[in-house]
């Protein structure tokens, strides 16, 4: 389905023209109708699929239409989970409303609050932002939302996922009751539903790709290997398949940063990002990627969500997520718009279980398979309640071993002394009294 059919404006369609791009996806088709009837929506499908110019569009063809010259305030706001998310959702809107005459501001935390401020007194139509650093800006009077009229909640699992509960029910409490809210998400969990209930009203339900199709056109293949090799075996596969560029997934900032460095010790440019990098830092490492000055880029989860690098055919995640739904969120880098992409996940003996809550959620088994010299040993144990030999322990309690019993035996078995046995021995020390019948007393006369 072409857009023109959708109701868009020329100036958005000369705009999209220009991005190469001529049909809309699934998503779009059943979104931007849905969005001009301005009542609430929950919409969920799979990264990759143009979920944001499914609302963007709707929302600068309604703004432009109803604005009034020179008179920039905020009448949408986009609330995002990242600084990575919040950037590429401004790019979005920037390039779509190329030719109307809209005014778009992007806030995230690391950059600069002050020249953010100036910004926003100049007035805008369209707000971009985390949500932290959203409620310091209304804190200290620097923007007014009262006046907003759409409310969009991108990536809400990862909202609700990264603990922002309680700073998206701060910012409700500063926008007005009667405004159009969508939540957007790739993943439709119980707890996004659940937040839809409390802030939508009679929402419509839009769930285009189910968790089976939705890796549809990415191939997913596991390599068993043991959790010490992992970083040889990351290095043997880019080096000697020579993948032009790689996006690795790892659950920690601090591995992220001692994957990077063994990465670049064995001859692959890499860079990385996350938490713990300033908003220059990685800046820089994105776009040295994007422009493929970087062949690896080495990325926690929480910078899953606002990565959109074109042309992305090769993610490797170095483990599984902690939060089994960020594999979605991890893969849809690569096959996106349409291309095929390859998912490749390192996988240790301890992580089985992890594994099939991914093939449980997907709802499809992972091809497995073993690199010689990198698998894991296997080991069989036996069954019932005898151990192995080297399964006994070594010592025993907490001080060490214990004495070890005698192995030879007494004829005569020693009896136990006891309380009693003491006063035996006094009493027979004792001198005999002549006189029977006489007793004698003990103690102190």
């Amino acid at each position: 389905m072409s857009f023109a059919v959708l109701g868009l404006i020329e100036p958005l369609l000369r705009a999209l023209k220009e991005k190469g791009y001529h049909r809309a996806t699934p998503i779009q088709k059943v979104l931007i109708p849905k969005m001009f009837t301005e009542g609430d929506i929950i919409a969920g499908a799979r990264t990759g699929t143009g979920k944001t110019a499914g609302y963007a569009l709707p929302i600068l063809q309604t703004v432009t239409q109803n604005l009034v010259k020179n008179r920039h305030y905020p009448k949408a706001l986009i609330v995002v989970p990242t600084r990575e998310l919040a950037r590429q959702v401004h790019h979005s809107f920037e390039a779509y409303g190329k030719y109307v005459p809209l005014q778009c501001i992007v806030l995230y935390g690391g950059a600069n609050l002050k020249s953010q401020a100036n910004r926003l007194k100049e007035g805008v139509d369209i707000i971009v932002a985390t949500p932290g650093r959203l409620l310091e800006h209304i804190h200290q009077k620097n923007v007014n939302v009262a006046s907003v009229d759409y409310l969009v909640l991108d990536e809400a699992d990862t909202i609700l996922d990264m603990g922002f509960v309680h700073e998206i029910s701060k910012i409700l409490a500063h926008l007005p009751s009667r405004r159009q809210n969508v939540l957007i998400s790739a993943t439709l969990s119980g707890s996004v539903k659940r937040l839809a209930k409390q802030i939508l009203t009679k929402p419509k339900l839009i769930e285009v790709d189910s968790m089976g199709t939705s890796a549809s056109m990415i191939e997913q293949i596991v390599y068993l290997v043991e959790k010490e090799k992992k970083t040889e075996l990351l290095s043997y596969l880019i080096g000697s398949r020579n993948y032009p560029q790689v996006l690795v997934f790892v659950r920690k900032k601090e591995l992220a940063d001692e994957v990077a460095k063994e990465l670049n010790l064995s001859g692959l440019l890499t860079s990385v990002i996350h938490g713990s990098r300033s908003s220059g830092e990685r800046n820089r490492a994105l776009a040295g990627f994007k422009e493929g000055k970087i062949r690896v880029l080495v990325a926690t989860d929480i910078a899953a969500r606002g990565l959109d690098i074109p042309n992305l055919h090769v993610v490797i995640n170095y483990d599984i997520p902690h939060i089994t739904s960020d594999y979605i969120h991890r893969i849809g880098r690569t096959g996106r718009a349409g291309e095929k992409g390859l998912a490749i996940t390192l996988l240790s003996p301890l992580e089985m279980v992890a594994l099939r809550d991914v093939e449980k959620l997907m709802g499809k088994t992972i091809p497995q398979e073993e690199i010689e010299g990198y698998a894991p040993k296997i080991e069989v144990l036996q069954k019932g309640a005898r151990k192995p030999p080297k399964d006994v322990k070594k010592t025993d309690g907490a001080f060490g071993k214990k004495k070890k019993k005698s192995t030879t035996f007494s004829s005569t078995k020693k009896r136990k002394t006891t309380k009693r046995d003491g006063f035996k021995v006094y009493d027979a020390a004792k001198p005999k009294d002549k006189k029977k019948g006489k007793k004698s007393k003990r103690g102190r006369m």
